[in-house]
């Protein structure tokens, strides 16, 4: 080999080796998926969470894959409709919660339970993730199930300060799911279950009183606006969390090239779960330091305070327990199970 043919062949292979993984040839087009959600493209969630995941998938799969998000409801219908808008390939991928749409996803509203999820997000988001591998494949065998996880420690934020249970009587206070609003009525509140987005309005026109959302989305909704009471309920377990799906239409994911559905999954499961977790604990300190310099008050129920909720609670429990035993579901070992999910990643970073 001549010394010219030598410079070539290297060139070639060190070109060779830079490639990225995935190549897609100049004559193919790019998969566009439209991801649609019911938060603002200036919310955390969007901005700090999908955005990012979208900037990933478009980097691994080398522009192969573009991920369009629709924030907002802008592609129509209302939150608890996201999860069939997936399925039915109305579009391709959503971010809901599963307690938009109560008594649906049963095996999910283990992480509902009062006083049993963690107060960080990332623990509770691993812990979902690997509960979900174990427990929710038939539930949600109608989608591509790419990520199961939950948020962070739940507040309650109100136009009054709420400091014992008897502060919480006659409180109409928004839920996020069914089980939580089982908890606010046995602590003596009024639970109305809808949909984040409808937060706002509802408080301005004072038919609530307050909700129940963690700091990471305060800002989205303007609560820190519209009320100037935020009570925490301290350490672990906490009053309660809300779950989400990230779910995929199935025949859309099935339909993309093996190499494709890689880089996907790549990104998707516990990859997804620590990227939100973390995303969760993070604005949590941020939204909460603006929030108090804001001058609004932020106060933490006492340690023995928190003994009494979590007594007045545990009704909750034993009616969810046999609830699912006439689903033919062990309740009992659901929960033992998060539990025990919930000690393993407790040490996360």
């Amino acid at each position: 080999m001549n010394r010219r043919n030598f410079l070539q062949a290297t060139a070639a292979s060190a070109a060779l080796l830079a490639a990225p993984a995935i190549v897609r040839p100049a004559s193919a087009q790019a998969v566009t998926l439209r991801l649609h959600h019911f938060l603002g493209p200036q919310s955390n969630g969007h901005a700090k969470m999908l955005a990012p995941w979208a900037a990933k998938i478009a980097a691994d799969s080398n522009n192969a894959v573009k991920i369009e998000i629709f924030t907002g409801m802008q592609l129509g219908g209302t939150p608890p409709l996201l999860y069939n808008q997936a399925r039915d390939g109305v579009v391709d991928i959503v971010w809901t919660l599963p307690g938009y749409t109560p008594g649906r996803f049963p095996i999910t509203e283990t992480m509902e339970l009062p006083f049993i999820a963690s107060d960080r997000g990332l623990v509770n988001a691993l812990a979902a993730q690997e509960f979900a591998n174990a427990n929710l494949a038939d539930e949600t065998k109608e989608v591509k199930l790419l990520s199961f996880w939950a948020h962070d420690a739940g507040l309650i934020h109100a136009t009054k300060q709420v400091s014992t249970m008897e502060d919480l009587r006659g409180l109409k206070l928004r839920s996020p799911a069914r089980l939580t609003g089982e908890a606010l009525r046995a602590l003596g509140a009024t639970p109305v279950n809808m949909p984040v987005p409808q937060v706002s309005e509802n408080l301005a026109q004072k038919v609530i009183d307050g909700a129940v959302i963690p700091w990471e989305v305060v800002p989205a909704v303007r609560v820190h606006e519209l009320v100037k009471f935020h009570t925490a309920i301290p350490g672990t377990p906490t009053l309660y969390t809300a779950s989400f799906f990230l779910a995929m239409n199935k025949a859309k994911f099935d339909g993309l090239p093996a190499e494709l559905r890689q880089v996907i999954d790549r990104n998707s499961g516990m990859a997804f779960a620590r990227l939100a977790g973390n995303m969760w604990d993070a604005e949590a300190k941020t939204v909460s330091e603006m929030v108090k310099a804001r001058g609004n008050t932020i106060s933490t129920i006492t340690a023995a305070e928190k003994a009494r909720w979590v007594r007045a609670t545990e009704p909750v429990w034993a009616e969810w327990a046999t609830q699912m035993k006439g689903r033919n579901l062990d309740g009992a070992k659901l929960a033992e199970d998060f539990k025990k999910l919930l000690a393993k990643h407790a040490s996360a970073a």
